[in-house]
């Protein structure tokens, strides 16, 4: 239903693309088409080098033969493109469906400039629709149930194939469940990662740079 609108806000992210730079590949179905277009302008002749926050998005560079640079081996990024589950009107956002909240979020703190791309039916009032993903180290699972619990949060271990869904750094995912809207993110994000065995959280509060929404007619618009 919503892939024009992702191919448009994909393929509109790309042409901010100058040549010369680092490039940080987000996760998920709307950087697809990005990474679908940075492919096509590389192959044209567009000088870049690309980090990956993902194996999914990896596999996706590598099939179009950009040339990867492993995080390790630089200290930051000049942009990086990335979706959301969620955005609100303050640019705070829920991510983190597609598994790779921790290297999503290392990316965005490395980058000079990040820009988020979704389509509209991402755009919300007030964050809490969709279930907020928390990795985890497996070995402190069962005592991270417990202060979860003690917060009054519920929610549920992600699973794959009637195991735990596995992260690309071999954690655990919990989806948090909210009951009514999310007011305070960062709040509730400093209460998570306080707990000891907590990795990441993906909620996102850091500066966004630029959003760009695409719509069912294949428009996009932006806003700061």
């Amino acid at each position: 239903m919503y892939e024009e609108s992702k191919k448009a806000a994909g393929y509109r992210a790309a042409t901010l693309i100058e040549p010369s730079t680092i490039v940080g590949l987000g996760t998920g179905s709307t950087v697809k088409f990005f990474i679908e277009k940075l492919i096509k302008l590389y192959q044209s002749g567009l000088d870049i080098k690309v980090c990956s926050s993902s194996d999914a998005s990896t596999r996706l560079a590598k099939m179009g033969n950009l040339p990867l640079i492993q995080p390790q081996n630089i200290d930051s990024v000049d942009i990086t493109v990335d979706g959301a589950d969620e955005i609100d009107a303050q640019n705070q956002m829920i991510k983190g469906g597609g598994g790779a909240l921790l290297r999503e979020k290392i990316l965005h703190y490395a980058s000079r400039k990040t820009v988020i791309i979704v389509d509209e039916s991402k755009c919300v009032d007030t964050l809490g629709k969709v279930p907020v993903p928390v990795e985890v180290i497996p070995f402190a699972l069962p005592s991270i149930l417990r202060a979860i619990q003690s917060l009054q949060l519920s929610g549920t271990l992600r699973m794959k194939s009637n195991a735990p869904y596995i992260t690309d750094h071999k954690n655990y995912i919990y989806d948090l469940t909210l009951h009514s809207p999310l007011v305070d993110p960062g709040l509730l994000h400093r209460q998570l990662i306080n707990i000891p065995g907590v990795v990441e959280t993906g909620i996102f509060c850091n500066k966004i740079d630029l959003v760009i929404i695409g719509n069912k007619q294949g428009d996009t618009f932006t806003r700061p």
